[in-house]
């Protein structure tokens, strides 16, 4: 134990000391500037690398057998509460709604006004659809299967095309070998969009990219099958999904039930292309919270004019430039991933690629917690603006649900007490991810000391994770 602690704090060490060392880095989306905080900002930093020694210490002195990879403990709802909300009634309505709401945000896109903060389409699909999803998975389960407008809209097609045509060919096996990689592809794209392409907020232009990523998809389930494509091709269906299997809530065979928080992570599929759907999820956002910052600022400008000085223009070449950058967020998070994993290898010895596999399921809540500390300030402000929005989608001065008159209020949360949620969510996801890593071990390896030892390296990981994160948010809008 006392070698065991030696190391464990040796690690956070490491990771505080870069911390204080390192640079600081703005949060993108960042609305109002924080407040003075009560305590100096690197204490922050000690005290949540402490806690992962703490968790890590705890973990590895009283949880000595695997509770989440045995089990996942799933229980029925009580029956008025499971067929209150899953029946083929609301199943249908909730496809209706997706549905229509992807008709609004095209209508919206291309015919109201191109005014960015008075049309409906950006807001909703930065806003709602791409960030309040991500809470709304981890709470309540895969809420966005039911609502998904492409698989609605897929499977209305095939039910009236069976009916017209009669049986339908069966569709090509979807290849094991390509896995989530078009997942993975589609969420590149889609933060590519929002933080690259230089017409990324113009209303028309995401009109457009939404339906050219809706006849992909169509053509995509067409040839491979509705479940096969949303399963590991879809890349929102999987995206949300992963979140998703943090919730307590699932539906199994169309009945609603209660399940162990985290666990059915343990059962993640771990095919072709789930690390890279990963390091992607959290190598975008991570760029994002660094794309603002004095680092990135600095060195922007220069990889824009190496860009014009190979003949692109001016757009072109800010376009590849911030691709660069999303490049580089995801060699950073890979980085720290393959460090832990060749550390863990150190125990294991099974090949490299076979063990990052075993141990991605671990980086699921850490991705969740970026996405909602990154963007809490966002959501919790910016959201606000749908209520209007709704009322008047198109920007003509409409008040259809007598909510067009509603402003964003600034005071419903203040910026300290935001600074507090981030580090709290961004602390609380590492410690999962350090649970989740110490149960597989335990089943993988059996003897608890074996296990341990296994995760000195992984420690490491999460704690870097931690302060790479809180670099992330330290010096927000300064």
């Amino acid at each position: 134990m006392r070698r065991l602690r030696r190391i464990a704090f040796a690690a956070a060490g490491t990771a505080v000391l870069g911390t204080l060392l390192g640079p600081a880095v703005a949060v993108a989306h960042g609305l109002v500037g924080r407040a003075d905080l009560p305590i100096p900002e690197w204490l922050f930093g000690w005290a949540a690398s402490v806690v992962m020694v703490v968790s890590f210490v705890g973990l590895a002195t009283l949880w000595q057998e695997p509770k989440l990879e045995e089990s996942s403990g799933w229980r029925p709802a009580p029956d008025w509460l499971a067929f209150t909300l899953v029946n083929p009634a609301t199943e249908f309505a909730a496809g209706v709604v997706g549905v229509g709401l992807l008709a609004v945000v095209i209508w919206s896109g291309f015919a109201g006004t191109q005014l960015v903060t008075a049309n409906f389409a950006p807001t909703f699909i930065y806003v709602i659809f791409w960030v309040g999803l991500v809470p709304a998975s981890v709470l309540f389960g895969d809420i966005f299967k039911a609502f998904n407008p492409w698989r609605a809209i897929a499977r209305a097609a095939g039910f009236v095309a069976s009916r017209v045509v009669g049986p339908l060919p069966r569709p090509f096996a979807y290849p094991r070998w390509l896995g989530r990689w078009p997942a993975a592809a589609t969420i590149f794209g889609f933060a590519w969009i929002e933080l690259a392409w230089v017409n990324g907020q113009d209303p028309s232009a995401l009109a457009g990219a939404t339906v050219l990523y809706s006849v992909l998809t169509l053509i995509a389930t067409a040839i491979f099958g509705t479940e096969a494509w949303f399963r590991w091709g879809e890349g929102f269906s999987v995206y949300y999904n992963l979140f998703s299997r943090i919730s307590a809530v699932e539906v199994r065979h169309g009945r609603l039930g209660f399940r162990r928080p985290l666990s059915a992570l343990c059962r993640l599929d771990a095919v072709p292309g789930t690390v890279g759907m990963l390091i992607v999820m959290l190598g975008t956002v991570a760029f994002d919270g660094a794309s603002e910052g004095p680092q990135w600022s600095s060195l922007a400008p220069h990889v824009q004019d190496f860009f014009g000085k190979l003949g692109f223009g001016p757009g072109d070449a800010l376009e590849l430039a911030f691709t660069v950058g999303m490049l580089l967020g995801l060699t950073v998070i890979t980085l720290i991933y393959v460090l832990g994993i060749a550390g863990v290898r150190t125990v294991d010895e099974r090949p490299f690629g076979q063990v990052a596999r075993t141990y991605i399921h671990t980086l699921v809540p850490i991705s969740a917690v970026y996405v909602f500390a990154h963007y809490f300030s966002f959501l919790i402000y910016n959201g606000q603006s749908i209520a209007f929005l709704s009322s008047d989608p198109l920007g003509r001065g409409w008040d259809l649900f007598g909510t067009a008159g509603r402003t964003i209020d600034y005071g419903v949360i203040t910026a300290k007490q935001i600074w507090y949620v981030q580090v709290g969510v961004l602390v609380a996801g590492h410690v999962s991810g350090l649970i989740l890593s110490h149960d597989r071990a335990l089943a993988l390896y059996q003897k608890a000391r074996v296990a341990t030892q296994s995760q000195y390296w992984m420690l490491a990981v999460m704690v870097g994770f931690t302060t790479f994160g809180l670099w992330l948010l330290s010096q927000a809008n300064q």
